[in-house]
């Protein structure tokens, strides 16, 4: 009994990662219909982009790859393949739904989240943890946005 009690709060947990990755991906595709792009939201999941998005004016295409956190927080996850997921036409939107208020677009170009990502990871591979053990490598990679220097960057599609 126990294990179908864990078996059902994975599947939760994992259905409701799913819906959050859905959300964002539907909520930058309405916000990129509303700044002048036409955006078209693949019906089954590709490797490198979630949205594809035409510019209405310039007819410039951009592979944008979508990644969103629930909560109030300028802090998202990626895999290390994003490290060399380098193109100009790759744009990144970290959303933060903000715990279901107001959703907060991050918009940030890939080489400068490949090259974030990279550099914070081996700040992090040489800092000692908690108990002044070396940390382990591994594939995930943090992109923060504390600051807010890549909210509403708009400017990046342009």
């Amino acid at each position: 009994m126990e294990q179908v009690v864990q078996n059902a709060e994975s599947e939760v947990k994992m259905n409701n990662n799913i819906s959050v990755g859905n959300a964002g991906e539907y909520f930058v595709a309405g916000e990129l219909e509303r700044h002048g792009f036409t955006a078209a939201v693949p019906m089954s999941n590709t490797k490198d982009f979630d949205i594809l998005a035409i510019n209405r004016t310039t007819f410039k295409q951009y592979a944008i790859q979508v990644k969103t956190t629930r909560l109030k927080m300028k802090q998202w996850t990626l895999g290390k393949k994003n490290e060399t997921l380098i193109e100009d036409n790759i744009i990144y939107f970290m959303v933060s739904l903000n715990d279901l208020e107001v959703p907060e677009y991050h918009i940030i170009p890939s080489k400068i989240v490949a090259e974030t990502i990279k550099q914070d990871h081996s700040n992090w591979l040489n800092t000692l943890g908690l108990k002044g053990q070396k940390h382990n490598d591994n594939d995930i990679r943090v992109f923060n946005d504390k600051d807010d220097k890549y909210l509403n960057r708009w400017d990046f599609l342009e």
